[in-house]
């Protein structure tokens, strides 16, 4: 029974839930996703979970809105003039777009409102303020080579 360390490489299935069950994001295409532990790449919370798995385990987080998409923030919802922004397709109430705030940033933002002169939109995470329950099987375990290990930092943690 050999446990993840800092500096393995993991192989991962998820699947996110929210409260009411609905699946919000999973594994692409049958495919794991790769990380390696200890490197900061993922959030702490997976690194703690998937160090108590082995191989073919699975265990169930919870993460409240704080440690998975944030608090719904109010102040992440503003009006923007219309012609700053350079909106191409057919844009409309819930669209996604990426935008130039004001302050020279991009980011993507849900579009709440929209007319002529002005867009109101919400740069908080579509799941902002959500409880989500991440299921994670560990699929494989790749050992830190000393090389790996040193070249992030982690020879002294192996």
């Amino acid at each position: 029974m050999t446990l993840p360390q800092s500096g393995d490489t993991v192989y991962v299935h998820f699947t996110a839930r929210l409260d009411d069950g609905i699946v919000i994001e999973e594994s692409e295409d049958g495919a794991p996703f790769e990380a390696v532990l200890g490197a900061g790449t993922i959030n702490p919370a997976f690194d703690e979970a998937l160090r108590t798995l082995t191989e073919g385990e699975s265990t169930t987080i919870t993460l409240p809105p704080e440690k998975a998409y944030g608090k719904y923030n109010t102040r992440l919802v503003f009006k923007l003039k219309r012609k700053r922004l350079d909106l191409k397709g057919n844009i409309q109430e819930g669209s996604l777009v990426r935008v130039t705030l004001p302050e020279g940033k991009k980011a993507y933002v849900s579009i709440l409102s929209i007319d002529e002169k002005k867009v109101v939109v919400d740069a908080n995470h579509p799941h902002a303020g959500e409880t989500i329950h991440y299921t994670l099987t560990l699929e494989r375990i790749e050992p830190a080579s000393e090389d790996r290990a040193r070249s992030i930092g982690l020879e002294e943690q192996k």
